[in-house]
């Protein structure tokens, strides 16, 4: 990513940040922290990948959360579940533990509304400041440094990361009070669990009906019809290719919360659920780890 990354930063003054979980968005996400100028201090469950950071991007590596944020002015966090979020944020050797009176944690996890409030609470006792912050954009958006943020919190405490977090980010933007963040991401995987059942069956459709379908996605694209899943996942759904992209496990990871959070306040998600069920069966075909545009394939 060093070599190749043509991302132009912001000016911010350089601050001294941990980052912790070096997934296939943690690792690019701090690589753009290092690469804006800031000292970066890594952690990750497996030593390896903090090793193989090191050689890519100018930092450091902690063999736990506690000493990776010691001194920080800012905390990020991007791990798999509300589990693991809490495994780096609460106990001896975590990052509670270790962070100094006034330092900022950024979770990026995508996790429950419901352990971002908890975890605001703990840090509010602590003297510490908890955004919760989850993502969109997917892989490619952490490599390119162009994620859209949505965080809940306090306003003052986004402020003051907001500067820093651009390194990554296209737009990082405060929707509310703590949980909002995760609660917007909520929102955002019910827009695209439909649209990408319904691109699923158009794409089978016209199949089926014998249509020159790239030259169909072509006209209609320019219509009303056209989303960011038809321009960047038509014509791979087209030529039946998923290795790569959002993988199904983690979307029914993320319809679990959905669903779970709309049980609490009572929304109807009729087509969610649904839609949640269909990635069950395409996971029943050997498609856990195939992108979510993989839909199609139940329908063919």
């Amino acid at each position: 990513m060093a070599s190749t990354n043509p991302r132009q930063y912001e000016p911010s003054p350089a601050r001294k940040v941990a980052f912790l979980g070096l997934g296939v968005m943690g690792f690019p996400m701090a690589g753009h922290l290092a690469l804006a100028g800031h000292e970066v201090t890594v952690y990750n469950r497996s030593a390896a990948k903090a090793r193989d950071w090191l050689k890519e991007f100018k930092g450091r590596a902690a063999p736990t959360p506690r000493e990776a944020v010691a001194g920080c002015d800012f905390v990020f966090c991007c791990v798999g579940n509300d589990d693991d979020l809490r495994s780096v944020v609460l106990g001896e050797l975590s990052a509670l533990a270790g962070m100094k009176p006034g330092t900022v944690f950024v979770d990026h996890t995508t996790a429950s509304a419901n352990v971002a409030r908890e975890l605001d609470g703990m840090a509010q006792k602590l003297g510490l400041k908890f955004i919760d912050a989850p993502v969109s954009g997917g892989q490619a958006g952490a490599q390119n440094g162009m994620l859209t943020v949505m965080c809940g919190g306090e306003p003052a405490a986004f402020d003051a990361v907001k500067p820093v977090a651009m390194a990554y980010s296209r737009a990082f933007t405060l929707l509310g009070p703590s949980g909002a963040g995760q609660l917007t991401k909520m929102v955002n995987q019910i827009a695209i669990a439909g649209l990408v059942q319904g691109l699923a069956e158009a794409i089978a459709f016209g199949q089926k009906a014998g249509l020159d379908m790239p030259q169909v996605l072509e006209v209609i694209g320019k219509g009303a019809a056209q989303s960011w899943q038809m321009d960047n996942r038509g014509k791979t759904m087209i030529d039946d290719k998923f290795d790569f992209g959002f993988a199904v496990d983690w979307m029914r990871k993320d319809l679990g919360l959905v669903l779970e959070e709309a049980k609490r306040n009572g929304a109807r998600l009729p087509v969610t659920a649904l839609v949640d069920q269909f990635y069950a069966d395409v996971q029943a075909m050997g498609g856990r780890r195939w992108d979510t545009s993989s839909l199609i394939k139940r329908v063919r």
